[in-house]
């Protein structure tokens, strides 16, 4: 089946929002959908510093160095390497994306937030980053969460369902068809002779 379509994971968190009653309308979600572009908030800013901070060790002081501790140790040892390009092929639509780093055998995503619940990152669609990496051995995804005076762990295997986010992902095209006139991120479609619709990487981090 050749590809239609070129989906990245927060674009379809957004879309899962707006699904689910996220407090988003059709127009905010087009408007992300066409990279409509916002201004950088303060909790943005921080996740970005802070997963600086623990990756290269820039601004490190920023920080409570004892989360900045217990994040490192349930990095993978050693990290095999980091923004860690990925893609697969769900049916008609190149799903593609960057996830942080990743060991011999598992992928972790850093990520910050200003209140954590439980069970968070069940259905978002980074999980799927796990089968994207499966050729490179991954077996495990694995979000280590701050809310900056406290770190969590989340772990999903190859055998976690998807089921939720390939319905939503079926969902997202049918949106899109139905407002495909008002859609203007060229990266989205993939036209027919489109060389590069199974090379969808974009050369700026999205995630």
């Amino acid at each position: 089946m050749s590809v239609g379509y070129r989906f990245y994971p927060s674009l379809l968190n957004t879309f899962s929002r707006y699904l689910n009653g996220g407090h988003l309308n059709a127009q905010q979600l087009i408007d992300s959908i066409n990279r409509v572009p916002t201004p950088t908030t303060a909790a943005q800013e921080r996740g970005t510093s802070f997963e600086e901070a623990i990756v290269k060790g820039t601004n490190e002081d920023r920080f409570n160095p004892e989360i900045i501790s217990r994040v490192r140790k349930l990095l993978p040892r050693p990290i095999v390497d980091t923004q860690v390009y990925c893609q697969w092929e769900i049916d008609d639509v190149l799903f593609y994306g960057y996830v942080d780093l990743i060991g011999s055998y598992k992928a972790v995503d850093l990520k910050t937030t200003a209140s954590y619940q439980k069970d968070r990152y069940v259905f978002n669609h980074q999980n799927l980053y796990l089968h994207a990496l499966k050729r490179k051995g991954i077996k495990l995804m694995e979000y280590v969460i701050t809310d900056f005076s406290d770190v969590y762990v989340e772990s999903y295997t190859l055998t976690h369902p998807i089921d939720k986010q390939l319905e939503e992902i079926r969902q997202f095209k049918a949106f899109l068809e139905e407002h495909r006139p008002l859609i203007t991120d060229k990266k989205i479609f993939v036209t027919p002779g489109d060389d590069s619709d199974r090379n969808a990487g974009p050369r700026q981090r999205r995630t």
